[in-house]
């Protein structure tokens, strides 16, 4: 069972793995839905979490907001994600769509391209119009998760539409299910779904 801790500074993510986290989501302003934290800030995250062999994913998002970037803000992601990889992060968690809710798939190729990391599709995979093409593609350029909600935020957790979603993924990607899920009901969310891991800012 992971239980992926969503951590938005140092002392919290000290405090997670303290509590039972098995792998860390690490961002900056989790107000804003969680923002790409500095370097320092992931140098010393991943330098105290190998030290408990946990696995550290840092958010890749340079401001909060939509998931529409602009050709300065890829030059940032891309630079930062090559920062986190030198920082010896286990992997980054990013999204990136178009004005259609579709991915923007030649941003998602240049920015991932070539980097040593593990790569999940966060929850802006959840305004999606066609998930299932989606998730095809993501599985197929090398991404190992997606994370979802299953729905909109605002909602509570879908457990059909996940349970559809994993579905549609087997042998193909991961489905991390988020959103809503606590240290209180993630041992019954993950038996209702099947599922080997889950994530959550109050996951433990």
């Amino acid at each position: 069972m992971i239980k992926e801790a969503c951590v938005g500074d140092f002392r919290s993510a000290v405090r997670a793995i303290h509590h039972g986290a098995n792998r860390l989501e690490l961002n900056a302003d989790l107000a804003q839905g969680g923002i790409t934290p500095s370097l320092g800030v992931i140098t010393e995250t991943v330098r105290f979490a190998h030290q408990h062999h946990i696995p550290v994913i840092v958010m890749l998002r340079p401001r909060g907001g939509n998931f529409i970037y602009s050709h300065h803000e890829i030059q940032i992601m891309r630079f930062d994600a090559q920062k986190i990889a030198q920082a010896q992060a286990d992997g980054i968690a990013l999204g990136i769509l178009t004005s259609h809710h579709q991915l923007q798939t030649e941003q998602l190729l240049y920015v991932t391209q070539q980097l040593p990391l593990e790569l999940t599709f966060h929850m802006a995979f959840d305004q999606i119009a066609n998930q299932a093409a989606a998730l095809h593609w993501l599985s197929q350029h090398h991404f190992q998760r997606i994370l979802t909600h299953g729905g909109p935020l605002n909602q509570p957790l879908n457990i059909k539409h996940l349970q559809e979603l994993i579905t549609l993924a087997a042998n193909q990607i991961q489905i991390l299910p988020g959103g809503g899920i606590t240290k209180g009901n993630v041992a019954d969310i993950m038996r209702v779904l099947n599922v080997e891991q889950a994530h959550g800012s109050k996951i433990v």
